[in-house]
């Protein structure tokens, strides 16, 4: 992010779009030195604004589906386990918060020919030419140019009415067109949305566009044993149907969904709300869970409902957890003060296991994802609107450092109060609810916030090849009971 005078007679004009990347000042209209935007601190003065560098992006669009979303997931596809070739398309499903509970309902849709462009990480030549982003995506001139797909992305939407606001959504690795929701009534639901998914594959690039009809569809179970809302929910990702969720759990059903069962006996550990729940990417009798509390719980539901081991992690509360796929001993947690927090589990007997934390945020931490393609890198997101991406592998290089700027003439100093372990920051949401990352196309991260979604792929981020994870649905549906 840098800041410049773009125009002085519209003092203290923001762009919509605003990010942070590497940019340069415009060369045809007056301007000042440019200087790296550091949010929370930097303040601008009469006629400046912020503007967004393309070439930070490999890919960045914005789109909403109608009323805010607090919670949405990712739907694993048969388009390909690794893709990397533009134009993408995704599947998402999400839950809304609208102005009247009888308005709210899940939007399952696909978002086709989201378009964009592999970038040099060190390009050829400086971009001077004070580019400004004004539209939801990168230039559509300058896809074509590259192969990267042209025209705007196409949003195909489908509607199922929801009773109450969407708290939390999590489909099922191993079949996702089952979804579990959570609701500010207190109600868990179970739904199948295969229907919608297929009407989804086998539509053209304009058929549903909009999306205007809300169906009425019965969920698979519905549990009305909550009489609060909650947020903590997840998918056991080795074995199908198992569900977690906190304040409720074990709620059996059959492969085909026949019958089901719930659990009378709650787990017990946490003295306040639990707010997030992670299934181990490696045992599978094992969960995590996070609470106000400021403690953090590992459960072993082969031993009773007690934790086998909790751990004070945050001198405030415990908002959210994510248990690295890649390097399952590796647990990150972010808390109500904005700080987050990795642990190696394996240290827990030598009593400190924290490895590496974080204050650079100073607003609550809403989400935090490992990614499925890097072990060493995560994303974040904070109510201050800032999304960020963490490498836990870098480390500060000075003469690196003065090798890339003599190459792109970088004439912008970097603060060097900043970690040398942060990536990048992503601006211009506002609100910022959730992100993930998406298992299928390296690199590419999606957030949903109160003005909707961003799509983004960070120009500087280079993924590795995951491993090829395929599963399959099998088993009973297992829902697990938390207090």
């Amino acid at each position: 992010m840098v800041r410049s005078l773009k125009n002085p007679k519209k003092a203290k004009r923001k762009n919509k779009g605003s990010k942070k990347g590497e940019g340069s000042s415009s060369s045809s209209m007056p301007s000042v030195a440019a200087k790296v935007w550091q949010p929370g601190e930097d303040k601008l003065e009469e006629g400046e604004e912020l503007q967004c560098d393309p070439s930070a992006y490999n890919s960045l669009h914005a789109f909403h589906i109608g009323w805010p979303c607090l919670s949405f997931d990712v739907l694993r596809d048969s388009l390909g386990l690794v893709r990397t070739e533009f134009p993408h398309t995704v599947y998402c499903v999400a839950g809304t918060q609208a102005e009247k509970a009888s308005w709210n309902s899940i939007g399952i849709f696909k978002i086709l020919n989201i378009s964009g462009k592999r970038r040099e990480l060190v390009p050829n030549k400086a971009n001077g030419d004070g580019s400004d982003m004004e539209s939801d995506s990168d230039s559509d001139e300058d896809d074509e140019e590259h192969g990267g797909g042209s025209g705007s992305p196409i949003l195909q939407l489908r509607k199922v009415f929801h009773e109450g606001g969407v708290n939390r959504i999590r489909a099922m690795r191993q079949n996702p067109h089952i979804c579990a929701s959570w609701a500010d009534t207190g109600h868990v639901q179970v739904w199948d949305f295969s229907s919608h998914l297929n009407a989804l594959v086998e539509s053209d690039r304009e058929a549903i566009h909009g999306g205007s009809t809300v169906f009425n569809q019965a969920p698979l179970v519905k549990f009305s044993g909550h009489k609060d809302e909650g947020y903590a929910i997840d998918w056991s990702p080795l074995v199908a149907g198992r569900l977690g969720i906190a304040k409720t759990l074990f709620i059996y059903g059959s492969q085909h969904q026949i019958s089901w069962n719930v659990d009378p006996n709650p787990f017990v550990g946490h003295t306040a709300s639990v707010e997030d729940l992670q299934w181990s990417p490696t045992e599978p009798y094992v969960f995590a869970s996070c609470s106000v509390d400021g403690n953090i719980a590992i459960w072993d539901i082969r031993l009773g409902k007690s934790p086998a081991v909790s751990i004070k992690a945050h001198k405030a509360d415990v908002n959210v957890i994510t248990w690295n796929s890649l390097a399952s001993c590796m647990l990150a947690s972010g808390s109500d003060d904005g700080s987050f927090s990795i642990r190696d589990l394996r240290l827990l007997k030598e009593g400190d296991s924290v490895v590496a934390h974080f204050d650079y945020h100073k607003h609550p931490i809403t989400s935090i994802e490992w990614s499925p393609h890097e072990a060493s890198t995560l994303a974040v997101s904070s109510s201050d609107n800032q999304l960020t991406i963490w490498d836990l592998s870098l480390e500060r290089d000075e003469e690196e450092e003065a090798e890339f700027k003599a190459q792109t003439k970088e004439q912008v100093n970097a603060p060097t109060d900043l970690p040398p372990q942060l990536l990048f920051v992503h601006q211009g949401q506002k609100d910022l609810k959730e992100i993930h990352w998406h298992s299928q196309i390296p690199g590419m991260v999606i957030s949903t916030a109160a003005d909707g979604f961003n799509i983004l792929m960070p120009s500087n981020i280079e993924m590795a090849l995951p491993a090829n994870d395929a599963s399959s649905m099998k088993g009973c549906m297992v829902w697990i009971r938390l207090t």
